[in-house]
This record gives C-alpha cells, sequence and structure tokens, in this order.
C-alpha cells in the first residue's frame, strides 16, 4: 500500500510538466505546493487524473506478474490512497505538499509506527509524516476500525478520558522523524452551584465552607467556566524493541494571573498540570520518569506508571475530601516483574502548609513560656523569588519527600501499599540568643490502595488509606502539615485520611459512581504562660461567635466528611469527536475542634455544604 506524505517547502510546477515527468512510470512521486492561484483548481484536477492513470497502469502490470492473482486488497489500498489524496487536497493553498508514493510495482505493506527494526524504520519514515485513512498512524486497517468503533469507554474505574486525557490510545496524528505525536483533551463547559459563596471556580476548596458567622453562609453562588478545558500531547519513540521514550504535556487554564478577571473577558491563563519524559526497558522490567507528574502517593487502577492513575471519576477538578493526590516535580524509579509486581521510588518536590491558633508570620514570635518575658521568634517561609509567585509564600524545606511504593496486580485486583517520608525546617531565634540555629524535623506516614471488581466488571470497589504526621499537603482539604511547638520547632500534625468508592457501568457509554471520603486532624499543642493553649487543635478558644452572623470564629477543623454521587454519559460519538455529560452532586460536613461560649460551657461548631456541578465535554480527538 502506498503512504501519503507531507513535505513542507516543496513546490510543484505546472501540472503539463508533471504529466511529462510521470509519464510511463509506475511509482508515482508528486509534490504540491501551491499559494493560492487563480488555476489552482485545474492543477490539482490534472493531478488527480495522472494519478487515476497510474494506479490503473500498476493493476495491470500485477495482473500481468501474477496471472490469476486476485488483487482485490490492492484495489482497496488504490481506493483508500485516492480518498487520501482527495481528502488532503485542501492543503494545498497553505504551502503544504501532499505526496503518494510506491516504491516498486508490488503491494506496500503498511508498515508499523514504531518496527522492531529501528533501521527499517528510519529508512521508510521522512521527517514529516501525516497519518493519513490509508496507514492509520501505522496501526492494520482492521485494528484502527476497531479502535474507532469503541472511542472512549467507560468500563474503567479510572477513565482516562475524564480523570486525565485518553491519549494512549488514540492513534498518532502524525510523526516527526521516528518520534510519533497524539494529541488529546477536550473542550469543557462547567456549571457549578454552591449553597455557600466559596468565590471558588471549578475546584471547590472544601475546607473553605463558611460558618454561620460569615454573610457568605447560605448565600450561594453559581458559576459557569470553561478553564478545565484541557490540551495534552504525548510524543514516543521505539529506538529499539525493548526500549521506549515518552514524552507527555498536559496543560489547562486552571491558572490566575494580575490580569485575570470575569468582568470584562474572563482571561484565565495556561498552566502546566504535567510535563515529564519516561524511560521504560521492557526486557530490564525497569522505568525512569521525570518531570511533574502526579504524586506516586495517587492510587493507580494498575501498576504504578503514569497515565495509570486511580483518580476519582468526578466532576469536580479538587477531587473528593479523603484521597490521596498531588502533582509535583519528581525523579521516579521503578522496577516491574512481569508486569503483575511493581516496586517504585520517587524523589518528589515538598511543599509544607502550616497552621497556628494565631496570627503568626514568618520571622514572628510565638507567645512566652514559663518564666520568659518573650517567646522563640521563627523564620519557616518566604515569598517567590525568581520564576516563582511572589504572591506565594515558599516554606524552608531541607530536603525532597521520599515515597516508596509496592503494588502487586493479580485477577482479583490491584493492591498497593506505600511509606512517605518528608522533613520540616525552621530556623529559630531562641530567647535571649543573638543569632538563630535551624531545626529540622521528620514527618511522614504509611499508606495503601485497592481496585477491586465485585464479582462483575460492571461494579468496581476502590479505596485508599493514608496515616501519619505531617501528611495534610497531600489531601484536596489541605489540612495544615504542621505547627510550632513552644521552642520554635516545626510540629508535624497527626492525620488520617481516606475514601471508598463504589463505580458502576450499567454499559459502556455510562459510569455511576458513589464515594464517602473522611479526613481528620489530631492536636499538636503547648500551654504559654499566658494559660492559653496554642498550636493546632486548641480546645480553649471562646467560639461562641460562630454561629452568630459578625461574630468571631477562630475554629481550626478537626474532620470533614463528605458523600459524593453522580454519572457521565457518553452520548455522541463519530469521526466528528466524541461528546459526553456528567451530573454530581456532593454534601461536605466540616467539624471544628471543640471551644467553650465564654461562660465554661462546650461549644462544637459545624457546618456542611452542598454543590452541584454539570459537566460538558467535546472531545474532538476521541474518533
Amino acid at each position: 500500500m502506498s503512504r501519503l506524505f507531507v513535505y513542507p517547502f516543496i513546490r510543484l510546477e505546472k501540472s503539463s510538466r508533471v504529466a511529462k515527468m510521470c509519464a510511463g512510470v509506475v511509482g508515482l512521486t508528486v509534490a504540491y505546493v501551491s499559494p493560492a492561484k487563480a488555476d489552482d483548481d485545474a492543477d490539482l484536477a490534472a493531478i488527480k487524473e495522472q494519478i487515476k492513470r497510474l494506479e490503473q497502469k500498476v493493476l495491470v502490470i500485477e495482473q500481468h506478474r501474477h496471472p490469476g492473482r486476485i488483487v482485490s486488497a490492492h484495489k482497496d489500498a488504490v481506493k483508500g490512497r485516492a480518498s487520501a489524496v482527495h481528502a488532503n487536497s485542501a492543503m494545498s493553498g497553505h504551502g503544504v505538499g501532499v505526496i503518494a508514493s510506491s516504491s516498486d510495482n508490488t503491494p506496500v505493506e503498511p508498515q508499523p509506527l514504531f518496527s522492531d527494526d529501528p533501521q527499517r524504520a528510519q529508512r521508510a519514515r521522512p521527517f514529516l509524516h501525516l497519518g493519513g485513512p490509508d496507514d492509520n498512524g501505522g496501526q492494520p486497517i482492521a485494528a484502527a476500525s476497531e479502535e474507532k468503533n469503541s472511542s472512549i469507554d467507560l468500563s474503567s474505574s479510572s477513565p482516562l478520558a475524564i480523570t486525565q486525557t485518553e491519549v494512549d490510545h488514540l492513534p498518532p496524528v502524525f510523526s516527526i522523524g521516528n518520534i510519533s505525536v497524539r494529541l488529546g483533551g477536550f473542550l469543557e463547559l462547567s456549571n457549578i452551584w454552591r449553597d455557600s459563596d466559596l468565590a471558588s471556580g471549578p475546584a471547590t476548596a472544601w475546607n473553605n465552607f463558611p460558618y454561620a458567622n460569615s454573610p457568605n453562609h447560605g448565600l450561594s453562588e453559581e458559576r459557569l467556566s470553561a478553564q478545565l478545558s484541557r490540551f495534552s500531547t504525548l510524543l514516543e519513540a521505539n529506538p529499539t524493541s525493548a526500549i521506549r521514550l515518552q514524552a507527555y504535556i498536559e496543560t489547562d487554564f486552571g491558572g490566575s494571573g494580575g490580569s485575570t478577571n470575569s468582568v470584562q473577558i474572563s482571561g484565565y491563563v495556561p498552566r502546566l498540570r504535567q510535563g515529564y519524559f519516561t524511560f521504560a526497558d521492557k526486557e530490564l522490567g525497569f522505568h525512569v520518569l521525570m518531570g511533574q507528574a502526579w504524586s506516586l502517593t495517587t492510587n493507580y487502577a494498575k501498576g504504578v506508571l503514569a497515565r495509570s492513575e486511580q483518580l476519582p471519576a468526578v466532576t469536580d477538578n479538587n477531587q473528593i475530601p479523603g484521597i490521596t493526590f498531588t502533582r509535583v516535580p519528581q525523579i521516579r524509579l521503578t522496577k516491574d516483574w512481569a508486569e503483575k509486581y511493581w516496586l517504585s521510588l520517587s524523589i518528589e518536590d515538598p511543599q509544607a502548609t502550616v497552621g497556628f491558633s494565631s496570627a503568626m508570620s514568618s520571622g514572628g514570635y510565638l507567645p512566652a513560656v514559663g518564666n520568659e518575658k518573650v517567646g522563640a521568634r521563627v523564620y519557616y517561609q518566604n515569598s517567590g523569588g525568581a520564576l516563582l509567585n511572589p504572591e506565594t509564600n515558599y516554606t524552608d524545606n531541607p530536603a525532597p519527600d521520599v515515597v516508596l511504593k509496592g503494588a502487586v496486580d493479580t485477577s482479583v485486583g490491584h493492591y498497593e501499599v506505600f511509606g512517605l517520608a518528608r522533613w520540616f525546617r525552621s530556623v529559630i531565634q531562641s530567647p535571649g540568643a543573638a543569632h538563630t540555629h535551624k531545626d529540622t524535623r521528620f514527618g511522614g506516614g504509611v499508606g495503601g490502595g485497592m481496585t477491586v471488581p465485585l464479582g462483575t466488571p460492571k461494579l468496581q470497589l476502590a479505596g485508599n488509606v493514608i496515616a501519619g504526621e505531617g501528611i495534610g499537603r497531600y489531601g484536596p482539604t489541605l489540612i495544615p502539615d504542621t505547627t510550632f511547638n513552644s521552642r520554635g520547632q516545626m510540629a508535624p500534625i497527626p492525620e488520617i485520611r481516606g475514601s471508598l468508592g463504589l463505580i458502576g457501568h450499567p454499559n459502556k457509554s455510562v459510569l455511576l459512581y458513589l464515594y464517602g471520603g473522611v479526613e481528620a486532624a489530631g492536636k499538636k499543642r503547648f500551654v504559654a504562660a499566658d494559660g492559653n493553649q496554642y498550636g493546632y487543635g486548641v480546645t480553649d478558644q471562646n467560639l461562641a461567635g460562630c454561629d452568630i452572623e459578625f461574630g468571631t470564629c477562630n475554629a481550626q477543623t478537626r474532620t470533614l466528611a463528605s458523600f459524593t454521587v453522580g454519572g457521565w454519559w457518553h452520548f455522541l460519538d463519530g469521526h466528528y469527536g466524541s461528546v459526553m455529560g456528567g451530573l454530581q452532586y456532593t454534601y461536605i460536613r466540616k467539624f471544628a475542634f471543640k471551644g467553650d461560649d465564654g461562660f465554661g460551657d462546650s461549644v462544637n461548631p459545624t457546618t456542611t455544604g452542598n454543590t452541584v456541578y454539570a459537566t460538558f465535554r467535546y472531545l474532538p480527538f476521541q474518533q
């Protein structure tokens, strides 16, 4: 079979000269690039006619060489190639040349995009190749047709079409040398309704639902947003049959800058979601990832490789309370045994969140303890410098986080366990001291996850849990990682977090889900010289104002529980792409550490939140 190739900056002289050059030639090579001229149509018609004549001549020669041989397969290839030339002819006015070629008089078999013989692949491929209808990105026609018949399959517990971009399952759009390029992503419109005003976009800040003292409590908000429209690119190459190189980048418009506003133009800025490259040796079962990706602490649906994460199939961009996730720069080394047993080590960029019962900026003084007149002075963060956000504070971390995970894939599900190690640092000027000193504290935790079919592939159970100290940053609620002790040292806060989800698939175009999640923090506090508690989880604050409008409420979150129900319907599919819609409801209940009402009676502040989320997505590359 012939292929369609695109060579930039190649021009075709008049069609009469092409006819003379091609007359009597069996293999055809035609290059055409033309500016918009009045005689373009005539040139194009002459080229098409010449192609038809030469294709007929190829068939005649084939029949002479192989008497009685049926060449219907070659005729189908001719038909497909002619259709491809017609489809690509519209590009001629944009300086792009279309080339159809066959190297000899015999039908040319379609070559795989990445041959086991890299030298053969290199000889057969031009520098820039646009996939056409006859080559299907290097896949056999039958396989490509089968893929198109099921462009989006929602039978997974965490379908990439929803949770990320299903770029791995798409055919290459074009190639550059021996590197294939796959495009993925979607255009999205979301409508978010919350019963309390959080002034949030399409990602709900779950811990920000206000208590009754705030005028925003019970003041509903409704927002339309296209910010989560997403675009991804996957580049792949196979230097050998065992080695694969990949580079992946993914972006959306969830960022904001100084000029961002929704008053006139709703101009939101692109942001880096993921951007990394990977190396894999299939024979050794060895994998390397470098760049920004989902943390290894994230639950996985299968194995521990990138783009296999077990993310909840929810519509809200901040996931659901109870799961463990974050996207961070990292270096990850992974070993697999028969793609069944997995061991992975990840070195990840840390940031810490700090909470304290009273206002405590970096460089401030803690309350005095014992007989001291002044407390320790503590430095723990700095505002962003070059290439960082100057409006954000960055903690002083001495070392990256370390995650070690083991996983196994069995016939009855995927299971994994992991350990997380973290380090926190503060710079302290002790009372009466003339100089500062550095202090480093250790935190971390252990966790696990699973994805299990419940007797049938149409019903799956997914869950995760983590417990430890200083792990708040790895959850969507963002309970603080750490607070301070009386000497100014970082004191990691105990926390446990977990979620459980039930995912159903009535058919491959419908996905229904039910999730429950909880995050709970423990106490880390000290008693100062004034007799009051300080730190996190204090229980002697006057919290009577939490239930009075315009009252003062310094409540600290103890537990946040959530219930989420929703579903997706993939209702339109074809060569024009795919369209799906999602609907979700989430209920939130937030509990604070108890305080008193100023008269000795206990107060237990609590608040609730309700969200309804409707989403529509058009996936143009899912064809």
